[in-house]
């Protein structure tokens, strides 16, 4: 199933992309851009922009601040979530707390949950 995509959020796209947060800069510079598997920044996903989107692993990162865990925030995020996930995406979401303080883990358990996404998908295919 192909996923849409709301062009008409392609500047504030464009934005979020030039003020990431400092959690966001970090995890894109450290460690995502260079990774093997593809992965995109700020993407747009059907009327959402999502913080980081590897294609490849139908893989969503979100890098979540104070507002999400507002009671709000947590319910807009687990509306969010369910929608991406009726694309067949996994939404992987870690805490600025967890960026700044846990790096090595958070690389660590993307890598492996790519990894094994796309050899799920390759071995789904035989």
């Amino acid at each position: 199933m192909p996923i849409p995509k709301n062009n008409k959020m392609l500047s504030r796209a464009k934005e979020l992309r030039k003020d990431m947060t400092p959690q966001e800069r970090k995890l894109w510079y450290l460690f995502l851009r260079k990774h093997p598997v593809k992965i995109y920044k700020q993407r747009i996903i059907e009327s959402f922009i999502v913080d980081f989107y590897c294609h490849e692993a139908k893989l969503v990162i979100e890098v979540d601040g104070s507002q999400h865990f507002t009671e709000d925030g947590a319910a807009y995020d687990k509306e969010r979530t369910q929608i991406l996930s009726a694309y067949g995406l996994l939404v992987l979401r870690f805490s600025n707390y967890d960026i700044d303080k846990q790096f090595c883990e958070v690389c660590e358990q993307i890598d492996r949950v790519i990894k094994e996404r796309i050899q799920g998908d390759a071995h789904d295919q035989l």
